[in-house]
């Protein structure tokens, strides 16, 4: 998954906890195989072939699932929250301390968009060449969810799964305590802006941690506005809690997308939600409790 995965488990012995964590395990690095954008064998590869040349392709029953999602999403934040955005990866090198040219980015404006593909399962159609998906911001929540319910099957009822980040609460210590989460300020990452004591659920958030840089003062992250080409310029950080990770995670990241009125946005949503701007304010219903 590109990130730290750690595995938290309380169980009845070694051999149950290590079963437990090795199913999960297994599970995570089978869905980096299937869908990570930098194995040349991986299916999002394959995919992503048929989106380069244009042309069609069929796809099993899980990427259909997370198609549907990603439709839905897409839908949800007016075309904020768009997998085919994959082609700006090529362009934004976060590494380099340089950045793209504006005239590049318009032109790979025109390979993305949810508007361009046909998806109606289990046919996935690209008329329009040169096109990329990314399921960076669907897969590893997914996983995560998975990993909980993986735990749950094989008997453990106290546990949390963290894939860098994107957090699921499989249950409370088995003292009914609950676990303590503290979120991170992405400009000072190793002071907590707040601690959270969950029982269950999820937490996932999204923002300028790590993919970034600064150019002559400015920041800039590595959450992408699909539509412009450019990184949100608001949002430092968008936390939500949610029932599942994956729900969290791209509530998180379409309310860093929707910008100034991302705040509106997720208010509006209902879920319990903490932002901090790039000034280094911080509001939501977390905050207060």
């Amino acid at each position: 998954m590109g990130t730290r995965c750690q595995v938290q488990v309380y169980a009845q012995s070694e051999v149950l906890a290590d079963k437990a964590v090795n199913a999960v395990m297994g599970d995570v690095e089978r869905l980096e195989a299937k869908y990570s954008r930098y194995r040349d064998t991986s299916f999002l590869s394959d995919i992503n072939r048929t989106a380069s040349a244009g042309g069609s392709i069929a796809v099993d029953e899980e990427t259909a699932y997370l198609l549907d999602y990603a439709e839905t999403c897409y839908t949800l934040s007016e075309g904020l929250f768009d997998i085919s955005s994959g082609v700006l990866r090529s362009v934004w090198q976060f590494d380099s301390g340089k950045l793209p040219d504006d005239s590049t980015l318009q032109t790979l404006l025109q390979r993305i968009g949810w508007h361009r593909l046909h998806w109606c399962k289990p046919e996935l159609v690209f008329d329009t060449a040169g096109m990329e998906l990314d399921f960076g911001g669907v897969v590893k929540e997914y996983a995560a969810d998975r990993a909980a319910t993986l735990c749950q099957e094989h008997g453990i009822t106290h546990g949390l799964v963290n894939l860098g980040g994107d957090i699921r609460i499989v249950g409370p210590h088995p003292d009914g305590s609950p676990w303590k989460i503290g979120i991170s300020n992405p400009q000072q990452p190793d002071q907590a802006v707040i601690t959270l004591e969950l029982f269950h659920g999820a937490l996932a958030s999204s923002g300028d941690y790590e993919r970034c840089m600064t150019i002559a003062g400015k920041r800039y992250g590595h959450v992408l506005n699909p539509l412009t080409g450019w990184p949100v310029s608001h949002m430092a950080a968008v936390s939500v809690l949610a029932d599942f990770c994956v729900v969290a995670g791209s509530a998180s990241t379409i309310g860093m997308l929707r910008e100034a009125k991302g705040a509106d946005w997720l208010e509006a949503l209902g879920l319990p939600y903490l932002w901090i701007d790039v000034d280094g304010n911080t509001a939501g219903s977390l905050a207060s409790g």
